[in-house]
């Protein structure tokens, strides 16, 4: 399975873009990485720059990046509006693939040592690789910022983690360490007083604070509303406007249109209003998908609708365009990571094209992913057209989720097509590894073991989902928008074109593999989902027979 971290570091320095493009191509150097994105901050004099990749040369680039910020960036001309502590303020590293939390917090400390070691910077580690629980808080570390750093090195409680407690005036000091992905999201509001704004922001983070009470003018501590969120309130040369600038540390216990909403009312309260947001870095997919969601539900539509759908209403019901383009293509995390060239990608008749072709992949298993795409899509569509449709209202409920859980299914399905092309190739690439010594067989037998399982788990696994498939399919011939019956029951027939022809190269991969106790319970998981599958595709026809064509089971 490929592991891919992603490492997002800040850089103290966002109004010059030549010393930005000179650390990030250091960045761009190293072999193995991607750079997703640069976002570059003048009134914050701040730039964030985000890359993904395997962890080790992930690792070698956060430390190219942070070398050319030490040499590049001086802190003692820096000024901005953004809290910080040094050149490189804070560097976490974020677990996006085959890779836990705990490993990540690993590169934290190997990073943070040499940085120290090499380039003379104390160094402190936060988030899950602090050492210290107070040490897990950003605002902690940076109280202060780079203009208290040297007196508070005198501090026995702020010795760095790593490094001596010196100070260096250029470089300032670096944190660095490790979580789970930060949105960072500014909201918008009508108005330039920045005093506002800090207002509304002390009620939305989770701590609170205090603020000057409106009609006494007395100053009041107000607890925060919600959870898993830092905000401060500031103004905006640039876009002649305050914003309340939130970091979202987990958008499962706060979702993003939680936090969006509840500004929406304080700002009322002050009579004020939110004009649009902006995302600063990137986002991931799932947090966008649930504010399309939500937003959909709010104006009575069906929640099931396609992924680029509710990308497109997430961006338009949190003003996301309103200060600068917002490119779902560049500002999505997975969206980016997508690899070049992806047969989804293409044209359908392009598509097409690539299976018929002499090359062996894509082949079967990809077209088997297809069909269950397509089995996905025709029932995500029976529940769109049932939901909200009069006669059916009993069943909106289960038809919405029946959408919503179809649309997973799809985008599912529509990986597993170049999941399947990728498995295929890395087993030709072992083959073609050398053979010449003892040594190189080795290699080379336990290369092609390794992609030879992995070629099998990619159909068995489109094997699952088209059970799951398959059983939505009965729901919808049974429940669903009577008009529909047809595109249900090809759903269901699809499904089992999906079932099968994942049994198909299940089975011919386990031929390759010489590990009786894998094989074994492949084949067994295999059959079983298969049988599930018959089962349930044969009671789609059964009801479609006696429904449409007016036959019975025995053909009377």
């Amino acid at each position: 399975m490929e592991r891919i971290v992603e490492c997002v570091p800040n850089f103290s320095e966002g109004r010059d873009r030549a010393v930005i493009d000179r650390i990030t191509s250091r960045v761009e150097a190293v072999e193995g990485v991607r750079l997703l994105d640069v976002d570059c901050g003048r009134d914050t004099n701040r730039t964030v720059v985000t890359f993904a990749g395997e962890p080790e040369a992930v690792l070698e680039a956060a430390f190219a990046a942070i070398s050319g910020a030490a040499e590049l960036i001086d802190m003692r001309r820096h000024r901005g509006a953004h809290a910080r502590l040094g050149a490189v303020d804070v560097c976490p590293f974020v677990p996006v693939a085959g890779i836990t939390m705990a490993e990540c917090a690993d590169l934290a400390r190997r990073l943070g040592r040499r940085v120290a070691e090499e380039l003379a910077i104390p160094v402190y580690l936060y988030g899950a690789a602090a050492a210290a629980d107070e040490r897990r808080s950003l605002a902690w570390l940076r109280a202060g910022e780079y203009e208290g750093l040297e007196q508070r090195l005198r501090r026995l409680d702020f010795r760095p983690d790593f490094g001596a407690a010196v100070f260096n005036p250029k470089a300032g000091a670096t944190v660095i360490g490790a979580r789970g992905f930060l949105i960072a999201f500014n909201i918008n509001l009508n108005t330039r007083n920045a005093r506002l704004a800090q207002e509304i922001a002390v009620r939305l983070r989770q701590k609170g604070g205090r603020i000057r009470n409106r009609v006494t003018g007395a100053m009041e501590t107000v607890a925060g509303l919600l959870p898993a969120v830092q905000a401060v309130g500031w103004y905006l040369d640039a876009y002649g406007l305050a914003q309340v600038s939130v970091n979202l540390i987990d958008f499962h216990t706060t979702p993003l249109y939680r936090l969006f909403e509840e500004a929406e009312r304080l700002a009322g309260e002050a009579g004020l209003r939110v004009t649009g947001s902006e995302l600063v870095g990137l986002v991931p997919l799932a947090a966008i998908v649930e504010c399309g969601r939500h937003f959909l539900q709010r104006q009575g539509q069906c929640r099931g609708a396609a992924e680029a759908e509710l990308v497109r209403v997430a961006v338009h019901s949190l003003g996301l365009n309103e200060v600068a383009a917002f490119d779902p293509a560049h500002k999505i995390l997975e969206y980016r990571l997508r690899p070049a060239g992806a047969l989804v990608a293409l044209p359908f008749t392009r598509l097409v094209d690539e299976l018929a072709s002499a090359s062996p992949a894509p082949g079967g298993g990809s077209a088997a992913a297809i069909a269950g795409a397509l089995a996905a899509a025709l029932t995500a569509m029976v529940g769109n057209l049932t939901f909200g449709k009069k006669g059916y209202e009993a069943v909106w409920p289960e038809m919405e989720e029946m959408a919503v859980r179809a649309q997973g299914l799809k985008q599912f399905f529509l990986a597993a097509v170049d999941r399947d092309t990728a498995a295929f190739n890395q087993v030709m690439a072992a083959l073609r590894l050398p053979k010449k010594s003892e040594a190189d067989k080795a290699h080379r037998a336990g290369q092609i073991a390794a992609a030879t399982r992995e070629a099998t788990m990619v159909p068995l696994s489109v094997l699952e989902q088209a059970a799951e498939a398959a059983d939505l399919a009965r729901l919808a011939v049974r429940t669903g928008n009577r008009n529909s019956l047809s595109d249900a029951g090809v759903a269901g027939l699809a499904a089992a074109m999906a079932g099968l022809g994942a049994l198909y190269n299940v089975m011919i991969n386990l031929g390759q593999i010489d590990d009786p106790a894998f094989t074994a319970e492949a084949r067994r998981r295999a059959v079983e989902l298969h049988d599930r599958i018959e089962a349930a595709v044969n009671e789609v026809k059964l009801d479609l027979n006696r429904l449409l064509v007016g036959v019975t089971a025995t053909g009377d």
